[in-house]
């Protein structure tokens, strides 16, 4: 008898092979043995991480299509929507990947994928600027958006309301270099789309949402016209992906931690970055090469226990940038807390000590968030919460899912069944959306 694996996988490639004969697409990625993938250079799509390794949401997702199909993933960047949208038009690409809207007018001109995220046109201004309350008072304001993008089809709608409504558009420009416009008070405000500017607010904390100018709208991937087969199967693949929780997963590692902007404490933070970081970056950076660890990541870590700070002491008694506990320094080797080398060295041993205890199971792009997990909570906590996940249906190995979990250990009802019972559950949470947060506006700071 076929075991169900092997089932799926002939039947997936009967879908293949059968299409094949019917769909231009389907034929050409097989024949090409690669998945032309169309996308823009930015933090929402398609960039260069610290390491010269391509990420992003768009290209996260795309290669888990393309590794569906056993093929190679090609990726072409594109300077502005308005290329891409004719590039797919023209067939020279298989897909565009690049956080487009569906709205009405594109629909009848194009071949749109599923649905995967939801978002919301807002205006963006200067925080310590006048901004409008009310749409009608967009025509006493100077607009700057991306021409033939989703946000120019709203304000055409607008202006049928409001005559008086105008606004410059670019396509030299992308979305990010349009808000840093606004930011410079080159231009008094713009439109973008909710993910981008809770993304953006992180490196550029003086802008500000005004209002919004849409109702909620969906990001779909723009197909070649000739997709009919591929858009089915593309449609049953995401399906798969949402049951798994891989699509979850994904915008988890993205935008999970992004509603933590806090303007005072990202103001701080970007300020610290110039007045102490420099002080303890090679000792950073010497302690994570030793123990194979991003040190942007005991970094980001450190700012959160202390906010870079060597004597800073809690009223618990931990203390140093990361905030030892006396009973974890004498367990680390550690004779002086307030020793910067020193402290960072405790810690990035420590947290080397959680991050092997986890299981191996755990998804490998999730492993640091288990161990810091860890690291906060206890290990023995973080395993009844992976036990309780799995009571629950959800996945004790994505970080995506237990940190829906972790909360649920300050509950009676939950922690009465576990072994090691009551935990401040909220806590490893907040502490790595934190750490995650830190460590991102300290990578964009970098590049």
């Amino acid at each position: 008898m076929m075991k169900p694996a092997y089932l799926f996988v002939a039947v997936i490639a009967g879908l293949l092979v059968g299409c094949g004969e019917k769909d231009p697409v389907l034929s050409d990625i097989r024949s090409q043995g690669k998945l032309i993938i169309l996308t823009r250079n930015a933090p929402t799509t398609y960039y260069l991480d610290v390491d010269d390794n391509p990420a992003g949401f768009e290209y996260d997702l795309s290669l888990a299509l393309a590794r569906s199909l056993h093929v190679e993933a090609e990726y072409r960047i594109y300077d502005n929507i308005e290329d891409i949208i004719e590039a797919i038009a023209n067939g020279e690409g298989h897909i565009a990947a690049a956080g487009l809207t569906r709205t009405d007018s594109r629909e009848q001109n194009h071949v749109f994928g599923p649905s995967y995220k939801t978002v919301q046109q807002q205006v963006v201004c200067h925080r310590h600027a006048a901004s409008p309350a009310a749409i009608d008072e967009l025509q006493h304001y100077s607009l700057l958006v991306i021409a033939e993008s989703s946000y120019q089809e709203s304000l055409r709608r607008l202006r049928q309301r409001y005559p008086d409504l105008n606004w410059e558009t670019t396509n030299e420009l992308s979305t990010e270099q349009v808000l840093a416009k606004v930011v410079d008070q080159e231009v008094d405000c713009t439109v973008a789309d909710s993910n981008i500017v809770a993304l953006n607010q992180r490196y550029f904390p003086d802008l500000k949402v005004a209002l919004s100018i849409s109702k909620p709208q969906q990001l779909a991937w723009l197909l070649s016209p000739q997709a009919s087969h591929f858009k089915h199967y593309i449609s049953e693949w995401f399906g798969r992906m949402a049951n798994a929780s891989t699509l979850a997963s994904i915008d988890e590692r993205y935008y999970g931690y992004v509603d933590s902007f806090d303007y005072y404490d990202n103001s701080v933070f970007l300020r610290r970055l110039d007045t102490r970081l420099p002080n303890y970056r090679s000792a950073f950076q010497q302690v994570a090469e030793q123990y194979r660890l991003p040190w942007t990541l005991l970094a980001a870590q450190a700012y959160q226990e202390s906010g870079w700070n060597p004597a800073a002491k809690s009223p618990t008694g931990v203390r140093g940038l990361m905030m030892l506990t006396r009973n974890t320094a004498r367990a680390m080797g550690i004779k002086k807390r307030t020793d910067p080398l020193q402290s960072i060295k405790g810690g990035a041993k420590y947290l080397n000590r959680m991050l092997n205890r986890i299981p191996a199971a755990v998804a490998a792009e999730d492993r640091l968030w288990f161990a810091l997990a860890a690291y906060n909570i206890g290990h023995a906590h973080l395993m009844d919460a992976r036990k309780l996940a799995k009571k629950l249906g959800k996945n004790p190995n994505q970080w995506h899912d237990l940190k829906t979990v972790l909360p649920l250990l300050t509950q009676k009802r939950y922690y009465k069944t576990l072994k090691h019972g009551y935990a401040r559950g909220f806590e490893p949470v907040r502490y790595i959306d934190r750490i995650r947060y830190y460590r991102d506006v300290l990578v964009n700071a970098l590049t």
